[in-house]
């Protein structure tokens, strides 16, 4: 656990957590440490190494390492902002991504390996894909047209080209509404989540694209469309490689990009499940606040998804770098890091179970405060089910 005194408002104070980011790349380089370790030790196992360290490894060491709280004072957050060295611990994880993929496409094609263990190294790869979601959308926020680019080049390998353009025009908008597709409902388990995010984020993010290049006098067909060119990257991807290594490693290509989404939908689904942003009395949402998404200040699994669990802020403070989000108390705390609940979300009896009383809890047991589906009669009985016993153990 990081001391608190590492808010230290001297001039001098530097970045207790700075060395430790590059551990996040051992994500894009776990293809060749499993290689690595199935030629050392033997047992198959470890094509599935990405999964280890996701499942089991990253959640001991959050258990053991605790949580970090601090912040960096205000007078440092500019230079912390500027400093490239944080750019280049997120740059650095796209040629390792691509060199993992290039790498596993040999091992699929050529590799000594059964079907169950390419199904393994689909899993790694998927994971890097997953995480490689979530670089992108870290470089997708950013002003610098390179940035911007980069985040496209990154999403090319889990054909979601598309995300760069909802995500940050679309869900950054209606985040924690009833309108919003990347923002989970109270009661909706993750896989009734998971293609209404897909289709409708898809949806929208041709609407959002239409209606830009409309206002530039350019038909929707255009090759500025980001859709499109987005959907080239991975078209001329998956081309170069197929045709280098043979219509072989489809399958496992398919399965990588469909583990991959399924990683970080999950990643969505928890970040805003039930929350609802409030409305002034014009009738119109408030802006974002850090009541809006739920955290985690877990300090490992932060370091290896450049603070997404400090969501909060993010969508307080959607340009601000990663080194530079803070953790706020009136946020909503997960009882664990990403790497455990993610997992959690995929067996909805079990998350209903760790998150339904929590979010009654965070609201005071207000069911007019909750986002959910009213149409749904089951949701919304099992709703005030919870508030009315909520409101009786309280008596």
């Amino acid at each position: 656990m990081l001391d608190q005194s590492a808010t230290s408002t001297s001039p001098r104070w530097r970045d207790p957590k700075r060395y430790l980011w590059p551990l996040g790349l051992t994500i894009p380089l776990s293809p060749f440490l499993a290689w690595g370790l199935v030629t050392l030790l033997g047992p198959g196992a470890f094509w599935t190494l990405g999964l280890m360290i996701m499942g089991v490894a990253l959640p001991l060491v959050d258990k053991f390492a605790g949580v970090d709280r601090s912040n960096p004072p205000d007078e440092a957050i500019a230079a912390l902002e500027k400093d490239p060295y944080y750019r280049w611990c997120v740059y650095l994880f796209l040629p390792l991504q691509y060199a993992g993929l290039v790498a596993a496409c040999y091992l699929w094609a050529h590799g000594p390996l059964g079907v169950p263990e390419r199904i393994g190294l689909a899993i790694t790869v998927g994971i890097v894909g997953g995480v490689g979601i979530n670089a992108a959308h870290e470089l997708g926020h950013k002003r610098a047209r390179l940035e911007r680019w980069l985040s496209k080049v990154t999403l090319a390998q889990t054909l979601y080209g598309h995300f760069y353009v909802e995500h940050n025009h679309g869900h950054h908008l209606r985040v924690a509404t009833p309108e919003d597709p990347a923002s989970a409902k109270f009661g909706e388990s993750f896989w009734k989540f998971l293609p209404r995010t897909v289709v409708h984020g898809l949806r929208s993010a041709w609407e959002l694209e239409s209606r830009r290049l409309a206002r530039q006098g350019l038909s929707r067909w255009s090759y500025r469309n980001n859709l499109f060119n987005a959907a080239a990257m991975s078209v001329a991807l998956f081309g170069v490689l197929i045709a280098v290594f043979g219509t072989v490693i489809v399958p496992y290509l398919v399965l990588q990009a469909a583990i991959a989404i399924v990683l970080y939908e999950a990643a969505n689904y928890l970040e805003h499940y039930g929350l609802l942003r409030r409305k002034r009395p014009s009738g119109r949402y408030g802006k974002p606040t850090h009541r809006d998404s739920w955290n985690s200040d877990h300090l490992w699994s932060n370091l290896f998804l450049y603070h997404l669990q400090r969501h909060s802020d993010h969508h307080a403070n959607p340009v601000r770098r990663y080194q530079a989000l803070r953790t706020v108390d009136e946020s909503p705390q997960l009882p664990a890091g990403y790497a455990v609940m993610i997992f959690c979300s995929l067996v909805p009896p079990l998350w209903r179970r760790v998150m339904d009383q929590r979010l009654i809890d965070f609201y005071d047991g207000d069911a007019d405060l909750v986002n959910v589906d009213r149409s749904d009669p089951r949701a919304v009985r099992k709703l005030e089910q919870l508030c009315v016993e909520r409101a009786e153990a309280h008596r």
